[in-house]
């Protein structure tokens, strides 16, 4: 696509996470599953994701979201999810954001939406009072109890399971989850992250990538009328300020298998803001799980983004 492009956009916050969703100007992807899609998109028009949401236009923190045609008529949208270092499977913050941001330009109204994304097809319901239910893709503990060596640090013993993008949960852990700590959980949690990589300490390869690229620390909640509080490294170096929808989709996972908790019963999952999602699982196929994550988001932006050919920056500046 030429550089000389106006790209429309609508900018949104859930939960204190930012969405930003493609609504025109965005490359021809042409046909094809997702998943095929997704690699196009990689292997072509890769500056276009990073001139969206990496800075001068936005920053490590914005999470973008192409909408293409979907390939079934009952389907509401299709949509590819990209942050600042590359492509994400299924984002339970930005589906809520892209509901929010399709009723926003009247295209649904209240009710229950199918949304396809490169991992599976997930439904979304649009409530009247604004708040958005995400019925997320099958979700799994691949394994429990998994230690890791980090120089410098120690040892960590955590969960790796899958909620729509592989996670590594740690429950037991030095540090305080609060906003102010936030260089050291970013520190501690990338830390982490390589030293799972170097250990060879993957998830399960097949129609999604097994890198393990989300790392997640869990505490005590900060309101005692929540279930948990997270921390959450986002791939690359920005952290969740949501509650993070496929890493509560991925908990939840961990807690159904340790039968700690029961189909139907809410988890309030409170984030590093103290903003919450309330999730529930349903029982799935074998030991996977359906997880509902319910949460609110609002417009924050409606923009025109311009990349000029003669801008040295067209294509965004990576750190």
């Amino acid at each position: 696509m030429s550089m000389n492009t106006a790209v429309l956009v609508v900018d949104s916050h859930t939960e204190g996470e930012p969405t930003r969703v493609v609504v025109s100007g965005g490359p021809d992807l042409g046909q094809g599953s997702l998943m095929e899609r997704v690699e196009r998109f990689r292997r072509d028009f890769d500056g276009f994701r990073s001139g969206v949401v990496c800075e001068p236009r936005g920053s490590e923190v914005v999470v973008g979201a192409l909408l293409v045609e979907p390939l079934s008529e009952d389907a509401s949208a299709a949509v590819l999810f990209f942050n600042d270092v590359g492509y994400l499977g299924m984002c339970g913050h930005g589906t809520i954001g892209v509901i929010k941001t399709l009723a926003y330009l009247g295209r649904i109204k209240p009710g229950q939406h199918k949304i396809e994304t490169s991992v599976g097809d997930v439904s979304a319901c649009l409530h009247e009072d604004g708040s958005v239910t995400v019925s997320n893709v099958p979700s799994y503990r691949l394994q429990a109890s998994v230690p890791v060596d980090v120089p410098g640090l120690g040892r960590f013993v955590g969960d790796i399971a899958w909620g729509g993008n592989w996670f590594f949960l740690i429950g037991e852990h030095p540090f305080e989850i609060l906003p102010s700590n936030r260089a050291e959980l970013v520190a501690a949690s990338t830390a982490i992250r390589n030293a799972l990589h170097a250990s060879g300490i993957k998830g399960v390869p097949g129609e999604h990538s097994d890198y393990i690229d989300h790392i997640e620390f869990f505490s005590e909640p900060v309101d005692p009328a929540n279930s948990s509080r997270s921390f959450v490294l986002c791939p690359g170096t920005a952290f969740d300020r949501s509650p993070c929808g496929t890493g509560t989709s991925a908990k939840m996972a961990c807690l159904y298998a340790d039968g700690k908790l029961v189909p139907g019963q809410t988890w309030r999952q409170e984030s590093i803001l103290g903003t919450v999602f309330e999730g529930t699982v349903e029982p799935g196929e074998g030991e996977m799980v359906l997880p509902s994550i319910r949460g609110r988001a609002w417009i924050t932006g409606e923009s025109k983004l311009i990349f000029a050919g003669d801008d040295p920056f067209s294509k965004g500046i990576q750190f």
